[in-house]
């Protein structure tokens, strides 16, 4: 008796991609786009470079989905095709311009973040405000959990950069976070001052 492994829904779906199904392409690109226009967002600077993002990377991914050869996961080679796309429209637009080194103590202050307590919504809202060069180094390290070393390559920088550059894209989120609490405190002593009036 042979022993032979059964292909998996996925498997099928992305071979009939890979033959030009117009149907498994739609059913493909359905399944997996609202999850990898999340990591667009998060390295974008609006919903609408976001989307740009997005397309590029989809593109990128039906024209190379014959090289993906079903060893581990498809969702993380998807992953990995998107972040590369937003790291290139990050290039293509934007030059970085290095800031100097924070000293070690700077840059244990700035870790110690409150931002696990925020919406999910907020802080998307609070890194898509940051600078091109502190976001993209921001979700490389703390989303995607690149190290240093990884970034300066994928980025063109210097380690001291990337370090740099994950420390003030953290103080600047840490301020953001600081100043929104104080104005959710006025806008509900506010609140209470009036209705107690």
């Amino acid at each position: 008796m042979g022993f032979f492994k059964a292909k998996s829904e996925e498997q099928k779906l992305i071979e009939a991609c890979v033959k030009g199904n117009a149907k498994a392409c739609k059913t493909l690109y359905d399944r997996f786009s609202p999850k990898m226009f999340g990591i667009c967002l998060r390295y974008a600077k609006d919903y609408h470079v976001a989307e740009d993002v997005l397309q590029e990377g989809f593109v990128k991914i039906f024209k190379n989905l014959h090289k993906f050869r079903f060893e581990g996961s498809f969702e993380g080679w998807l992953r990995r095709i998107i972040v590369n796309t937003a790291i290139e429209q990050y290039r293509k637009n934007v030059r970085m311009y290095p800031v100097g080194e924070l000293t070690m103590e700077a840059h244990q202050a700035y870790h110690d973040m409150t931002v696990e307590n925020m919406a999910a919504q907020d802080l998307l809202k609070l890194i898509q405000e940051l600078s091109p060069g502190y976001r993209t180094v921001f979700n490389l390290y703390v989303i995607e959990g690149m190290s240093h070393k990884e970034i300066s390559k994928m980025m063109n920088i210097s380690e001291g950069t990337s370090k740099s550059q994950l420390a003030r894209a953290r103080y600047i989120l840490q301020k953001k976070v600081k100043d929104l609490d104080e104005q959710h405190e006025r806008v509900l002593k506010k609140y209470l001052d009036e209705l107690y009036v």
